[in-house]
């Protein structure tokens, strides 16, 4: 499952919308919410970056980001 993390860089700043950016990483789960909650960790244990929001990615909406040119996975 691909999953798309919305986030802000430090946990020092308050967020602001203009500044989130995006990472694309690949989770192995059975289901959504397991998934989520093994994004969350892994993104937590690697960096230091304020995750606002983790959401999986359809095959439609996969294709779309892939097209967009903006895709790539990242490895933590």
């Amino acid at each position: 499952m691909i999953y798309k993390v919305f986030y802000q860089e430090t946990t020092e700043r308050s967020p602001r919308r203009e500044q989130t950016q995006t990472m694309y990483i690949s989770i192995d789960a059975e289901q959504e919410l397991e998934g989520r909650i093994k994004a969350r960790k892994l993104v937590e244990e690697k960096t230091n970056y304020n995750i606002e929001f983790i959401e999986l990615l359809s095959e439609k909406h996969l294709e779309y980001e892939k097209e967009t040119g903006v895709f790539s996975l990242t490895e933590l």
